[in-house]
């Protein structure tokens, strides 16, 4: 074994930043640290928080060593040079206390801690504690920790780094200055693995460092460690075509062909290429995960405005604007719920393959006219499969005019029926204006006729009640608001199937035992239960006690009417609620009447009271 191969570094140790201008991706973070050490303005706490790889670690040692070196760059970095920065670099200096809270974080470990505080610098200004991972510390060792924190001795400074903050109590916030590392930018990564590769003497594409900064993931450790992967496996010429193999990274370009497969509908191609991504042994949950990720970036670049959050070169920028303006916006939309829908039902499908070959086919459906003009929540129905097209459809498909009727068109169909040359046209149109209407079933309210309810509602007695609250003022109002309307909801045929009070009964107590928390609605539902007009059965009234439940039934009219209509298959059904008031108990007790109530329900009550000389 050769002198070089035993002193072989990986690249994320040999680089590690040793100064704030080495720091990559955290400009804005150096410069505040640099502001605090050159005004001497020092913090006894601080607290890094970010994710993995970003330089939290590497940049509490960075101020560790800077704010002890003896002779400072004027940008304030250590000299590296000095007693202080050599103890540093040697580990081997006594005033840089490093302490893991993943495996150390009992509470006798930071009591250990709190001892060695005590002990002053033997050479320097400061001694310098860093807390890694302080999320991992126990509930009683944060504790333990917060007076130390709090009051530190003046030579003393804690920093501690956390990749998650919300895990730590907000004693130990409010006690620190707090640091957010943002995430590595692809743009970065790739600078700085040019730097790398260039002192290792290492040939790279820029394509292949995109690859491996978009694998890492905003790390910049991870990045070095993908680079040493890659660039062993490819012996010094990391090239696009050896990364995106050894890392097993999907190639753009299939999703790049499916996309002018879905253009042209040409089904046959597109289940091809998910064949040949299959025989290449990725995932198909990652396929789909990958295609919704491309269709993101297409549709992002369609735009300029939007083309700076693709993490990607210029050029291969250009390519997606190019390919993603080929198609409407609306078949983005679509196809990336279509694949979200696939993500989602991939785990439960028992044809994990079928599954997503018919995201395929949905997808090389959704551009191009549909032989219907109705579509459902899931896109177009399908057409029979042809294996490529002739030409290709740039735009948003636009529907005919007669298969797609709109509220326009269906208001001139009514002018012709007063024209007798023209009365076949009414004949074929007519028809199809029910369609769309609802069915009885669903909780819409439905105008009444006001002939048939105010006269009921006028002569139905009201005894013991002041107050009500009806639903069919609410109707008759809806029923004035246009001639149209009212004259569309007559034309809709409604059930009126016989109701029975045991039928009611049923159907109210089912609807409280559906909602078992909503107590005061249970209780009230319970209690109160309705009961049939003595003209018309499908006036039901109900009696309670207070406003408090009338409130709460009224609250709940739209769907219980819907569920009472629904169940009885009678569409007339209203509901009144009356509030009694000729109850025999009185709503507020006083504490004689409350106590006369008790003796007079509880004989023994009174002996008690005589026994201790209670009087009333």
């Amino acid at each position: 074994m050769s002198e070089m191969e035993e002193n072989y570094i990986v690249s994320a140790r040999k680089y590690r930043p040793s100064t704030f201008s080495s720091v990559v991706g955290q400009k804005a973070l150096t410069a505040t640290l640099r502001n605090a050490i050159a005004t001497d303005h020092l913090a006894h706490a601080y607290l890094f928080c970010g994710g993995r790889g970003v330089g939290k670690t590497s940049c509490a040692r960075i101020f560790a060593k800077t704010i002890n070196c003896e002779h400072r760059t004027p940008e304030e970095d250590p000299c590296n040079e000095c007693p202080s920065c050599r103890a540093f670099n040697e580990n081997r200096s006594l005033n840089i206390i490093e302490l893991d809270a993943a495996s150390n974080n009992s509470v006798d470990d930071i009591r250990s801690l709190v001892d060695q505080v005590q002990i002053p610098p033997s050479d320097g200004r400061y001694r310098v504690f860093i807390v890694d991972e302080v999320h991992m510390l126990s509930a009683a060792a944060f504790n333990a920790f917060l007076k130390t924190l709090e009051e530190p001795p003046s030579y003393v400074i804690f920093i501690l780094a956390t990749t998650e903050k919300h895990k730590i109590i907000p004693t130990i916030l409010s006690r620190c200055q707090i640091y957010d590392f943002s995430r590595i930018t692809i743009a970065d990564m790739i600078d700085h693995l040019e730097y790398v590769a260039s002192h290792e003497g290492i040939t790279t594409e820029r394509a292949a460092l995109n690859v491996i900064a978009r694998k890492a993931d905003g790390a910049m450790r991870d990045a070095l460690s993908i680079f040493d992967q890659v660039a062993a496996s490819s012996r010094g010429n990391i090239t696009y075509r050896s990364t995106i193999e050894n890392l097993n990274v999907l190639d753009s370009q299939y999703y790049s062909r499916l996309v002018e497969a879905f253009m042209a509908g040409n089904v046959p191609d597109a289940l091809l290429i998910y064949k040949e991504v299959r025989d290449r042994g990725f995932d198909s949950q990652f396929f789909v995960n990958g295609l919704a990720g491309y269709l993101r970036d297409l549709m992002v670049a369609r735009d300029a405005k939007t083309q700076s959050l693709l993490d990607t070169d210029d050029e291969e920028r250009r390519m997606m604007a190019e390919q993603g303006a080929k198609l409407p916006p609306e078949f983005y939309y679509a196809a990336m719920s279509l694949c979200n829908e696939a993500d989602m039902a991939y785990r439960q499908a028992s044809s994990k393959t079928l599954l997503v070959e018919l995201l395929l086919i949905r997808l090389c459906q959704q551009n191009g006219p549909s032989p219907t003009s109705e579509a459902d929540g899931e896109g177009r129905k399908l057409r029979p499969i042809e294996s490529a097209r002739p030409t290709v459809s740039t735009q948003s498909p636009q529907p005919p005019a007669p298969p797609a009727p709109t509220p326009q068109a269906a208001g001139s169909q009514q002018m012709p029926q007063s024209q007798p040359p023209r009365s076949p046209m009414p004949a074929q149109t007519v028809p199809q204006t029910p369609a769309p209407a609802p069915a009885p079933a669903r909780p819409v309210f439905t105008p009444q006729a006001p002939a048939q309810s105010t006269p009921a509602a006028a002569t139905r007695p009201r005894a013991r009640s002041s107050k009500h609250v009806s639903l069919r003022s609410a109707f008759e109002e809806k029923a004035d608001n246009s001639a149209a309307s009212a004259t569309v909801a007559e034309a809709t045929p409604r059930n009126r199937r016989p109701i029975t009070a045991e039928g009611v009964g049923a159907l109210w107590e089912s609807y409280a035992a559906a909602r078992p928390t909503l107590h005061l609605l249970v209780n009230t539902m319970r209690q109160s239960q309705p009961s049939l007009g003595s003209d018309t059965p499908e006036n039901l009234t109900v009696c309670v006690e207070n406003q408090a439940q009338v409130d709460v039934l009224t609250g709940e009219f739209p769907t219980l009417l819907a569920h009472l209509r629904s169940g009885l298959g009678n569409d007339f059904i209203t509901i009144t609620v009356t509030i009694n008031e000729g109850a025999s108990m009185p709503t507020a007790w006083s504490d004689r009447e409350l106590l006369a109530h008790i003796v007079d329900a509880h004989p023994y009550a009174a002996d008690f009271l005589r026994a201790f000389k209670f009087t009333l």
